[in-house]
């Protein structure tokens, strides 16, 4: 018998039927409040997606066999930065993002013997001097190489609370790299978002507010934008809040006439990552890059589990980027074009981020824009309503991190493996806005056990 024939045995079962079978099982039970729960952006979540309920028609998203394992490596000694980037390469990495303390480097000593024409270089500047930028155009363009570099100013006032400078000087700089660059330089970092505690609407928004400012004051920007997205563990949330990023972002570009595709830089988000019992870090990687796949990113940079309290290290970097490796390699998720696709589920959810990512960002714009909420707190405060809401759950038991609030070891000991401080630090200083904070749900409660630690 054929698979067709097969299947044909089976009578179709329509969603009323579903329905009226599980209400017969919940003897009486009302089925809205026993089985239909609501996320914290607001979206009711139905027990079960069927077709004859379906009526969306979403563009396609980006085939996941495009994506490209990606090394972060933070430049502090050159020549230590160059052997790493090279050993990682060889082992697997298909992109470096270097991370540059300052303009005091030689580009040359840095990308010595390194592959240039077929390997993506990111560039992150924590800072904004042409010059500078102009070393690594013409870097670039001598040597044929594939540079993209990292440039917001914005995403510099919300972090830090200042602007490189000011708002004239920084986008009077960012106007002569438009008119002069000869490759990408443009980047959000929505990141920022979700690790400061954003539901997955007001990211979605607010990388769309942002982008929204860099179109209306440089149109004559002729490059791919970049961003930087973090997930984080709830699956399908993040699978859909990708797709919606990238469905949001191509409309915006389109009514200022940019035709070129956002690039999508995702990694792990910091904010469920714990210190103690750290291995199951690896656990919500693995899931959250996961997503990262099947939302369509073009380019993953894994978390080592150690991050929290560890510097670099070759072990921690060679784990995350082994388990980049056994998804695209061993899983075959570079396999499947695009498997989100026609997934009812993910469908909807994607189209309701979207619609309700729409009219916050609509609403932003009639209130002055991104950048006027951030000088006058609005979006810091809005940022920290959402993040009291998940640390309210963390905090009563409701929001579980295994290991941490949910069956802890009482015997792990971390106050002797602390290379970095992995809370929160206290930098008392004068800024033109309150600077969005990134934290940890995990971190009050590590903070009491290190000082009960014997």
């Amino acid at each position: 018998m054929s698979q067709n024939n097969l299947f044909q045995e089976f009578d179709a079962v329509s969603s009323k039927q579903w329905k009226q079978q599980i209400q017969y099982e919940l003897k009486g039970a009302d089925y809205n409040e026993t089985l239909v729960w609501e996320s914290p952006e607001g979206i009711k979540i139905k027990p079960f997606y069927h077709r004859d309920e379906f009526e969306l028609s979403l563009p396609s998203g980006r085939p996941t066999n495009g994506f490209k394992i990606t090394q972060n490596i933070f430049v502090h000694d050159v020549a230590k930065s160059n052997a790493r980037a090279l050993d990682t390469l060889q082992r697997g990495a298909e992109c470096i993002r270097f991370t540059l303390e300052n303009k005091a480097i030689s580009l040359g000593d840095l990308m010595q013997n390194l592959p240039l024409k077929d390997i993506p270089y990111f560039f992150y500047l924590p800072f904004l001097e042409i010059d500078f930028v102009n070393q690594l155009q013409q870097f670039a363009l001598q040597h044929q190489a594939h540079f993209i570099l990292q440039i917001d100013p914005i995403g510099q006032l919300g972090r830090d609370g200042n602007w490189f400078e000011n708002l004239e000087k920084d986008f009077e700089k960012i106007h002569h790299i438009a008119q002069n660059s000869p490759i990408p330089f443009l980047s959000i970092d929505s990141s920022l978002y979700q690790n400061a505690g954003a539901n997955g609407v007001q990211q979605l928004a607010y990388t769309l507010a942002h982008a929204n400012e860099y179109f209306n004051r440089i149109p004559q920007h002729p490059h791919p934008f970049t961003v930087n997205v973090a997930v984080g563990s709830n699956y399908f949330f993040e699978i859909a809040k990708l797709r919606a990023l990238r469905l949001l972002f191509t409309t915006l570009a389109k009514e200022y006439g940019h035709e070129h595709e956002v690039r999508i830089l995702v990694t792990p988000s910091r904010r469920n990552k714990t210190l103690y019992d750290y291995n199951v870090n690896m656990l919500r990687t693995t899931t959250e890059c996961m997503s990262a796949v099947l939302g369509g990113a073009d380019f993953v940079a894994n978390l080592p589990y150690d991050a929290l309290y560890h510097k670099d290290n070759e072990f921690g970097d060679r784990i995350a980027r082994n388990q980049l490796l056994i998804l695209k390699h061993e899983s075959y998720f570079d396999k499947v074009h695009n498997p989100a696709d026609g997934a009812y589920y993910i469908e909807t959810i994607t189209q309701q981020l979207a619609e309700k990512a729409l009219a916050l960002f609509k609403d932003i714009e009639a209130h002055g824009g991104f950048i006027t909420q951030l000088m006058e707190g609005t979006i810091q405060r809005k940022i920290n309503e959402s993040a009291q809401k998940e640390q309210e759950a963390f905090d009563s038991g409701k929001e579980v991190l295994l290991g941490t609030n949910k069956y802890p070891n009482k015997n792990d000991r971390m106050k002797g493996d602390l290379e970095l401080y992995p809370f929160v630090k206290q930098n008392p200083r004068k800024t033109l806005i309150s600077p969005i904070i990134e934290k940890r749900w995990a971190e009050k409660m590590e903070q009491e056990r290190l000082a009960s630690e014997e």
